[in-house]
């Protein structure tokens, strides 16, 4: 096993190709020419083939576009000492074709350029200038008159036709998976179209994005285990933040009405497909509203943002249709439990005792302080959950696992609060805010003795908070979107890894 300071030993024939490359680059060091900082492109692959790829190989030579471009060398063909064929790659492509072919002649660019370019190796990085033309084949290509080497690549990229074949390795070098899969950059940059839509659409309707503490005192929020750190300055323990609820409800206190926070969580619990301990979530209040509005709002926002990242509201995710176009379901706990495991009476779904029998089948094993609701939510969780693949709301969670909601006016025991379940996955959770300064005081000396007999994800008590909404909240609505998992939906990911640009991973051996 290697350590800290140890890297993974490397291929022998892979060292061998290494070397080789370093003794290249020695030479450019000797020249004094490795590394330059001195070439501007001004040209793009993706945008010569929007404007140039219709024309014919007589329009282009009446037109004679001069092209200043870089990329890295992904093919070469020489063809003799006189001539050779490459192929450029920029950041330009996923939308349009992001490579583009160059044709170096020994006429047009010099002996020099020829020998050096023999000495090039894929995945350098060049600079070109020159013309454009279309090949007998009629492929756009850049007749190069200008040649150089920007940047000396020291390692082999992968075989081109089998590219990455290990999962693991293209999380772990996400930058050599990008660089080879075109499906993976078109992963990520349909992840910042979408939080860019995101963005937008929030700034449309009134709300102020915001930054809040990524460092806690209290980990609140949530339910959920947290991270410990220590801050050495204030010698005093800390906490990553497990969610920044509390901190932009104290915001609305402050008199910002409508808020919202693209944010970074930090929960130390498992990994599987599905979770990440740091995820990505977009949380946002809503001063006078309650989580009636809030689920309208909520699905205006994920269905915009697939329209703007994916160009429809119509998914495939794992080979099933997946419409965000239609009106989201609404169902309660109960209600979701019928419809996905009919067998159960409704005299069965009120009994607590026969739902911890039905728990312990699938290997649950509920707290002792558990009511019937939360008995309830766990038997959903078990039958019903997965069944959910069109988008649903499940609503009226029960007040003892909602410790942040505002309580119903007309049924007792359950609070205005919903999770947003697709493909079987939890989206996003709101709720009515609880601005009632004594009730949220007593949720939360609840939740210290869940915490007492065992919970571990139990809240703390937030005294501060409770002192913020002394001076008095508005009524208000605030939801929290996991970006992650919704990326996961609107690129057909499979696992949350897919979507992160660098997932964390076992050290390697």
């Amino acid at each position: 096993m290697t350590t800290d300071h140890q890297p993974a030993p490397v291929p022998q024939d892979e060292n061998k190709i290494i070397a080789e490359r370093r003794v290249k680059l020695a030479a450019l060091r000797e020249k004094g020419v490795a590394f330059p900082n001195d070439f501007r492109p001004q040209h793009k692959a993706a945008q010569l083939h929007t404007q140039y790829g219709d024309k014919t190989r007589e329009e282009l030579e009446v037109l004679e576009v001069a092209v200043i471009m870089a990329g890295r060398m992904m093919l070469k063909r020489e063809a003799g000492k006189k001539a050779a064929f490459a192929t450029l790659q920029d950041a330009s492509g996923v939308k349009a074709d992001g490579r583009i072919q160059v044709y170096i002649t020994l006429d047009k660019t010099g002996e020099a350029a020829m020998e050096a370019l023999h000495h090039y190796d894929l995945g350098d990085i060049l600079g070109v200038e020159g013309t454009l033309f279309k090949t007998k084949t009629d492929e756009l290509t850049v007749k190069v008159s200008s040649l150089r080497l920007i940047t000396k690549s020291l390692r082999p990229l992968p075989d081109k036709f089998h590219g990455l074949a290990n999962q693991e390795t293209k999380y772990r070098q996400r930058y050599v998976d990008l660089i080879m899969n075109e499906e993976t950059r078109r992963t990520f940059k349909a992840r910042t179209a979408a939080m860019s839509s995101i963005r937008h659409f929030m700034e449309k309707n009134d709300f102020m994005e915001v930054e809040t503490p990524m460092l806690h005192v209290i980990p609140g929020g949530a339910a959920a285990k947290p991270f410990i750190t220590h801050h050495n300055a204030l010698d005093m323990q800390m906490f990553l933040r497990i969610a920044p609820e509390l901190y932009l409800k104290r915001l609305v206190v402050g008199g910002f009405e409508r808020v919202f926070e693209v944010n970074r969580n930090f929960r130390n619990e498992g990994v599987s497909p599905r979770h990440n301990p740091e995820f990505t979530m977009m949380e946002f209040y809503a001063a006078y509203v309650d989580y009636q509005w809030l689920m309208d709002f909520t699905e205006a926002v994920i269905r915009q943002a697939a329209v703007d990242a994916h160009g429809t509201a119509v998914l495939t995710y794992g080979g099933r249709e997946l419409d965000l176009s239609k009106p989201f379901h609404r169902l309660t706990i109960v209600g979701a439990i019928n419809k996905y495991a009919p067998h159960y009476t409704n005299e069965q779904l009120h009994d607590a005792a026969f739902i911890k029998d039905e728990l312990k089948k699938f290997g649950v094993k509920p707290f002792a302080t558990a009511g019937l609701g939360a008995l309830q939510l766990a038997l959903f969780e078990e039958t019903a959950e997965a069944q959910l693949w069109e988008p649903t709301y499940i609503v009226d969670y029960p007040v003892e696992v909602s410790p942040l909601a505002r309580a119903s006016d007309t049924v007792p025991g359950i609070t205005e609060r919903f999770e947003l379940f697709i493909v079987g996955r939890e989206i996003a959770n709101g709720f009515s805010e609880l601005n009632d300064a004594e009730d949220q005081s007593a949720r939360f000396l609840a939740q210290v003795e869940a915490k007492d007999a065992g919970d571990e994800e139990a809240m703390y008590y937030d005294a501060d908070y409770i002192r913020a909404l002394e001076y008095g909240m508005p009524p208000a609505g605030g939801c929290g979107i996991g970006i992650d998992r919704l990326i996961m939906l609107i690129t057909d990911s499979p696992n949350i890894r897919d979507v992160i640009l660098f997932p964390h991973l076992r050290r390697e051996e």
